[in-house]
């Protein structure tokens, strides 16, 4: 018995037959016994001019009775007809039509013919789209069922026995409601009584469950005419029914397929890729739909995946994307971005030794199965229903990017081989997007790796400042621009303090900062003052650019850049800073006031106008703040640059506060919407030597210069608690000072200075530059500053105002090399 809960009456069909599909039925010798206004609309002949006539007007052959007996016994032999042919209308036009004739039988076993005749000129693309329409034109299975005014079934073809499974004898004679009782037989009979009373034709949907063969519902498009007689009365309605359930699952393939090509791949991020591939597979292919990554994919870090023998440890997934028909996802163990264990010797394993996708129309979670490596995992599958899997492997040749898992829950339908192929379809246009997101990320990875490589990886202001940094990139997500940030420590126990902006963003920006960052360690080292410093940084810009553009392979050419350069003296607690087209630093003193110093602002770097860059030295109370900062943290769309300086001006007034928690106010205090350009912030507080740190001598201009300075300099470092120096201090100091005394005229100043190091220092009026020289065996002279150099840990001079100053440090608290004592002693 066939329960009513089998059938779901829908509305009527999306897709009308067009009023051009004739049925015209006809006994055995060819007479038309019952006629459709279709038909009358078709041909032009009412029920009465054709009714009790011969079929030879719709029938292929136009001969008389002969002619037609043997065509009928070619229809019986064939079990119906199907072609096209030519019909007269009743104006005396020629339509060409499709013909397809199919054999009903009565009670008595007698047999009738059930004609569909349709105009094939007047056919546009939507109208041969019709479920039905399309069957009736092909040899596409279809059911038909005749019945009288009382709704009695007359006449039925073989096919609709496997639409419902009521055999023929039970149905004939009997009403629909007789043979399948329940509301949706009378909702149908319904449908059939307006046929009756209109006379006019209806197409309705209906979804049931096959009676035989495995459980599967399917769905029903069924077409419903009135038959009229001779004198154009109404005889009963003919029902058509087709089998849709392909069409409207390749239909909804399709759709889903249109969906994936808008949708997959929008961006290259692979979560939301892999978010999207599951969104698209539920409902209209599974009812729950998993996204494992392999963690390469999403970092672009580590060697990805491929497909073989796994071992005794498979590689490990996240989950990136997750979808359910059910709300919370219960079907999942794991949340997105969780780790996914993977059982061995189960078909996940499989699909990645093999490459290959699995089916599992049904799924097993009983003792014995793979599912017991997992009682977790058996669990949520008894649990939540799951009783068919699909594994398809997300790859791109060779390379594993990951795998989608695909499960039937509330949908009773088993996975069969058309649903695979629509997955694996699925799949395969997410690979591609999966696969540029991966390739994406390992560039990302590598310019990041770049920027990380490229900026500080902490900054040292020795005994001269503290320093804290932030740098927040335009674009947040490839977090790779041109602003660049430096603390560099100097001699004598001064830093330099550095803030530029490379003009665009991205690699090639990044890359260009490298250069100059580079650059900028270079002249620092060479102990320039900013002016000149920045003269020769601009110098360096324009070369850079002159390369870029003769270079055909570089079509992003610098175009210019901004820097702030200061030094900061911790001894005189003096900073001389320069700019070149950036904004002022602001200052922020003990009290918590706050001025930007009037510096003149010098062109951007690269530009070539010339101009001298001028250098201003300030005067630093000790415990100064100090705030180099790039453009983007005080510009912005709605507000000025004033307003900006104001912001980060009060977002740094409390200057005790801790410099990591000032970064974060003032960073915060932008605006609300996302930056327009990168944002660079490097705060500085500013210290200053103790007077007992320093220590200082005038010394004659002559050979009395060398051994004052030698008893000068062994006091202080006992004093000092140095003792451990006296020895190479004295050699440093006895070279250097007798440097000054031969190449030199004027006054000479010894200095010491204690601090991470320690630093002597020698001041003369000679502005040339000191250089190593190979001494030869027998010359006497020329060795003095190789010693300086084995006995220090680092040695150079710097120019200042009327003459240079040539430093050496010194380990406090280590000893002299060996190779230096040996140098000394010999």
């Amino acid at each position: 018995m066939t329960s009513t809960d089998d059938v779901t009456l829908g509305n009527h069909s999306d897709t009308r037959e067009p009023a051009g599909s004739a049925i015209v039925m006809f006994d055995e010798r060819g007479t038309v016994v019952a006629w459709t206004r279709a038909a009358e609309q078709l041909v032009g002949y009412t029920a009465g001019d054709v009714v009790g006539r011969s079929a030879a007007l719709i029938l292929p052959s136009s001969a008389g009775a002969p002619a037609i007996s043997a065509f009928i016994e070619e229809c019986r032999a064939r079990h119906g007809w199907w072609g096209t042919t030519a019909v007269r209308h009743r104006d005396g036009r020629t339509l060409d039509v499709s013909l397809r004739i199919s054999m009903v039988s009565g009670q008595d076993g007698s047999v009738r013919w059930l004609a569909s005749v349709t105009d094939v000129g007047s056919l546009s693309g939507e109208a041969m789209t019709g479920s039905v329409r399309e069957s009736l034109l092909t040899r596409a299975p279809i059911g038909i069922v005749v019945r009288d005014r009382q709704l009695r079934c007359t006449w039925v073809n073989d096919t609709t026995e496997s639409h419902d499974g009521i055999r023929r004898e039970r149905r004939l004679g009997r009403r629909l409601t007789e043979v399948w009782p329940g509301a949706k037989a009378e909702a149908l009979e319904a449908v059939m009584e307006q046929v009756l009373r209109s006379g006019t034709t209806t197409v309705h949907e209906f979804r049931r469950w096959l009676p035989t063969g495995p459980r599967r519902e399917h769905t029903f498009a069924g077409s419903f005419f009135c038959l009229q007689g001779a004198d154009g009365q109404t005889l009963g309605v003919c029902t058509i029914s087709v089998d849709v359930t392909e069409t409207r699952r390749a239909r909804e393939r399709l759709a889903i397929l249109s969906q994936a090509g808008a949708r997959l791949g929008s961006s290259l991020d692979a979560m939301r890729t892999s978010q999207e591939l599951a969104d698209l597979a539920v409902p209209l292919l599974a009812d729950y739909a998993a996204v494992d990554l392999e963690p390469s994919i999403s970092f672009g870090e580590g060697p990805p995946a491929h497909f073989g023998p796994t071992g005794e440890r498979p590689p490990a997934f996240r989950r990136a994307g997750l979808a359910s028909i059910h709300q919370g996802i219960p079907e999942s163990p794991w949340a997105l971005g969780e780790p996914v264990p993977l059982p061995p010797a189960s078909p996940f394993t499989d699909v990645l030794r093999t490459g290959s996708s699995h089916l599992q129309p049904v799924l097993d979670a009983a003792p014995g199965t793979w599912t017991d490596q997992e009682p977790a995992l058996a669990r949520t599958i008894h649990e939540n229903g799951m009783h068919s899997l699909m594994v398809v492997p997300i790859r791109a040749q060779r390379t594993l990017l990951g795998m989608a898992v695909f499960i039937r829950t509330e949908d009773p339908v088993p996975f069969q081989e058309f649903d695979l192929l629509l997955a694996e379809e699925l799949v395969t246009r997410a690979a591609l997007a999966l696969d540029n997101a991966r390739q994406y990320a390992r560039e990302q990875t590598a310019a990041l790796a770049l920027q990380r490589n490229l900026l500080p990886h902490r900054l040292r202001g020795g005994a001269a400042v503290e320093a804290a940094s932030r740098y927040l990139p335009a674009d947040a997500h490839s977090g790779v621009g041109g602003d660049w940030f430096d603390v560099i420590p100097l001699s004598g126990a001064r830093v330099a303090l550095v803030v530029g902006d490379v003009v665009g963003h991205g690699i090639n920006a990044a890359a260009t900062m490298g250069r100059l960052r580079t650059a900028v360690h270079t002249l620092a080292h060479m102990e320039l003052p900013p002016d000149e410093l920045l003269a020769h940084l601009d110098d360096t810009v324009q070369r850079l650019a002159e390369e870029d553009a003769d270079a055909p392979d570089q079509p992003n050419a610098v175009v210019g850049a901004t820097c702030l350069y200061a030094v900061y003296d911790p001894v005189t607690r003096r900073c001389t800073m320069a700019r070149a087209g950036h904004p002022p630093p602001a200052i922020i003193d003990p009290q918590g006031r706050v001025t930007f110093p009037d510096l003149p602002t010098g062109s951007p770097l690269g530009i070539g106008l010339g101009v001298p860059f001028e250098a201003v030295e300030l005067e630093l109370p000790e415990g100064s703040l100090l705030a180099l900062y790039t453009d983007g943290l005080i510009e912005s769309r709605d507000h000025d640059i004033d307003q900006g300086m104001h912001r980060l001006g009060a977002a740094l007034a409390q200057s005790d506060r801790p410099l990591e928690e000032l970064c974060t106010r003032a960073t915060e205090s932008r605006p609300g919407q996302a930056p327009s350009d990168d944002v660079t912030l490097l705060l500085v507080r500013t210290r200053s030597l103790r007077p007992t740190q320093v220590a200082s001598w005038t010394l004659p201009d002559d050979q009395r210069a060398v051994r004052t300075a030698r008893h000068r300099a062994a006091d202080q470092l006992a004093e000092w608690g140095l003792e451990g120096l006296v020895d190479s201090t004295q050699l440093i100091v006895s070279e250097l000072v007798t440097n000054a005394v031969r190449h030199s005229t004027g006054p000479i100043v010894l200095r010491l200075i204690r601090h991470q190091v320690l630093t002597c220092e020698v001041f003369d009026a000679d502005v040339g530059s000191p250089r190593v020289r190979r001494a030869r065996a027998v010359d006497e002279n020329g060795r003095g500053l190789f010693l300086v150099a084995q006995l220090s840990r680092r040695w150079g001079a710097r120019w200042v105002s009327g003459g240079k100053v040539v430093w050496a440090e010194e380990d406090p608290t280590g000893t002299p090399t060996d190779a230096g004592v040996a140098c000394a002693a010999h």
